[in-house]
């Protein structure tokens, strides 16, 4: 896994918006800055150019001299803090950024002998702020224009991506979509509500919230809840996927491996236990196979015996 830092520019005046603090603003209940270090969980080393605010994990500030230099002169303040042969440039208001894309860019980046990576978005324009460079190559390159042009206040980015040797990958639908409008903000607040991507946001924006790093199968949990809710009662579907994540808090010591392994298989005996508890309740006959005690009276099953039989 290639090691990399990130830098992400928060900065700039956001005139389109009003002059806004276009970082701040929530999309799906988190920053816009919050969700583009999201997407980063495997940098070394965050650094963010641009105002202090609060932010979910711990970042290194900087700042361009003067404020509002541009984005060459925010990348340079950026760079000085970078300490990984490679860096991630990011914008700071990419809402549907994922980590695979940004792995995608570093890893590409180490397996040949290009100087920098750029995502292409699907009209064919490169994207320099949705990109890996190698560092010390972008340190010369900044210096060379620094000191041609006086200062890098104002210079476009193109100046610095005509002089390194480049390699372009196509972004991924909607990774290099950025937010420099209200127009832009309401579309991406109404596409992280669509149906096929409203539930993996909220999955997400919950795990942010309460600092949870587990990849949890979902279509298991969803599975469980539909069988409590239609086999018991409809409240028994949260309380028993609470109860399933107490269980798997008990192997939290063991690491993040060990506590998806135990929300499956706690998942699969709450749901087994739901589908016996269905059958009863269905008059289906034969023994209990549960793993508990398959004898004595069930509540609210109509069982006399605790065979099933009514």
């Amino acid at each position: 896994m290639t090691p990399f830092d990130v830098v992400v520019l928060a900065g700039g005046a956001a005139r389109r918006l009003g002059g806004v603090d276009k970082p701040g603003v929530s999309i799906g209940g988190r920053t816009l800055l919050d969700r583009v270090l999201g997407a980063c969980p495997d940098a070394g080393r965050a650094v963010v150019v641009g105002g202090r605010r609060a932010t979910a994990r711990p970042v290194v500030w900087a700042r361009e001299e003067p404020p509002g230099g541009g984005p060459l002169a925010a990348l340079a303040a950026g760079v000085r803090h970078v300490e990984a042969d490679t860096v991630v440039v990011l914008g700071g208001d990419l809402p549907f950024l994922r980590d695979g894309g940004v792995r995608q860019l570093a890893d590409a980046l180490t397996a040949g002998d290009a100087e920098g990576v750029l995502s292409v978005d699907a009209d064919g324009r490169d994207q320099p702020l949705v990109a890996a460079y190698r560092t010390e190559p972008l340190r010369r390159e900044l210096a060379l224009l620094a000191a041609e042009h006086g200062n890098l206040t104002g210079l476009p980015l193109r100046l610095l991506v005509q002089e390194l040797r480049l390699l372009r990958i196509p972004a991924a639908p909607l990774a290099s979509f950025d937010c420099d409008t209200w127009e832009d903000i309401a579309a991406a607040r109404a596409t992280i509500r669509e149906h096929g991507n409203v539930l993996d946001e909220w999955i997400t924006a919950v795990k942010a919230e309460l600092g949870i790093d587990l990849d949890v199968d979902t279509g298991v949990l969803l599975d469980l809840a539909r069988d409590a809710a239609h086999g018991v009662a409809r409240p028994a579907a949260p309380l028993t996927t609470f109860l399933v994540g107490y269980a798997a808090a008990k192997a939290a010591g063991d690491g993040p491996e060990a506590v998806s392994r135990a929300v499956a298989e706690a998942a699969r005996r709450a749901s087994a236990l739901a589908d016996r508890w269905a059958a009863e309740a269905d008059g289906a006959p034969g023994p209990a196979t549960g793993t508990g005690p398959s004898t004595g009276p069930e509540s609210g099953t109509g069982t006399e015996s605790g065979t099933g039989e009514r």
